[in-house]
């Protein structure tokens, strides 16, 4: 049993608690630990020889403290410090230990990033939403948003990371990376992402995120002509799929007052079922805080995408009062 500190006493009498707190209480809760520990144990040094390593969900906990407020190594590690609500979601007691130090969180991501074990985190989340009926089945809304990455020049380099392109949205550039995503169009959970530089054109990308059992794919104006492509066109499923992309508002023809708009009526119920997409947006760089790339180069940021995905998913159950355990 952990012992009660007079830190914990003293809190424990506050009138409130704070926003990041309750944040993190749900996060704990929600959190499949176990099984990500399982995950990632293979891979995790044994301490056969040297030092003993951290605790694999110490160092878990910490990793994702870093993804849900978008830190760095260093900042990582002093959060913890300066924070009540951080140092105990991380189970650390000043008295009997430190804070793993930026280092050590370093390799951790690292191990994370090299051996793909993110991904592996969002596929077994998928896989239990699946079989515990949160994810539908027969619809998947297709759409895509753009990360920003730091243009300027002034590193070592003296040049851009050369995997993020620019690319013209409306009357502006923006330079990064683009992250696509099928959401189920019933739950509104993300189950397929794939990352490419921002000057991918979204349609490019939508057969890799449509599942074998859709019936039925949502998609803004950007997916018109979708029905035409090679990859859809040869492939007999998808050739077979109802495809509900918006009209661009200029194309819809005018009425008289008098009569009823069913064309315009019927975009808003598209836009109706599409409008789920941007709320797992908004807990990605709203929430998290990922309006801008950490690290350089796809294969990084894709990495930390499919962790905050993982999250992003579990977290939009708890707030609606439900978990992985009900049917």
């Amino acid at each position: 049993m952990k012992q009660t500190s007079f830190t914990d006493i003293e809190y424990s009498f506050r009138k409130k608690k704070t926003k990041r707190e309750e944040f993190l209480e749900i996060m704990d809760e929600i959190i499949p630990w176990d099984e990500w520990v399982g995950i990632i144990e293979p891979y995790y040094p044994k301490g056969k020889r040297g030092r003993p390593p951290m605790g694999i969900e110490k160092m878990l906990r910490m990793y994702l403290l870093q993804i849900w407020f978008n830190l760095s190594d260093p900042a990582t590690e002093d959060a913890i410090y300066d924070s009540y609500a951080m140092r105990k979601f991380t189970g650390i007691d000043f008295v009997k230990e430190s804070v793993p130090d930026e280092t050590t969180l370093c390799k951790f991501r690292h191990l994370l990033e090299e051996h793909g074990l993110n991904k592996l985190f969002f596929d077994a989340i998928t896989r239990v939403m699946v079989q515990t009926g949160h994810m539908m089945k027969g619809g998947t809304i297709v759409d895509a948003t753009i990360i920003d990455a730091p243009s300027s020049t002034k590193n070592a380099d003296k040049a851009r990371d050369p995997e993020m392109h620019q690319t013209k949205k409306g009357n502006e550039w923006r330079f990064g990376m683009k992250c696509h995503v099928g959401v189920d169009a019933g739950s509104g959970l993300v189950h397929t992402i794939t990352v490419t530089p921002a000057n991918r054109h979204d349609i490019t990308q939508a057969a890799s995120l449509i599942r074998e059992d859709d019936e039925v794919v949502y998609g803004d104006s950007g997916y018109l002509g979708i029905q035409k492509r090679s990859e859809i066109k040869e492939n007999e499923h998808f050739a077979s799929i109802d495809f509900r992309i918006a009209r661009r508002p200029k194309s819809l023809p005018k009425v008289s007052d008098n009569a009823f708009d069913w064309e315009r009526y019927i975009e808003h119920r598209k836009a109706s079922v599409r409008c789920k997409v941007e709320h797992v947006f908004r807990i990605i760089k709203c929430q998290f805080g990922y309006k801008k790339v950490r690290y350089r180069g796809l294969k990084k940021n894709e990495n930390r995408l499919y962790a905050m995905f993982a999250c992003a998913n579990l977290y939009s159950l708890a707030i609606a009062g439900q978990t992985l355990a009900a049917g």
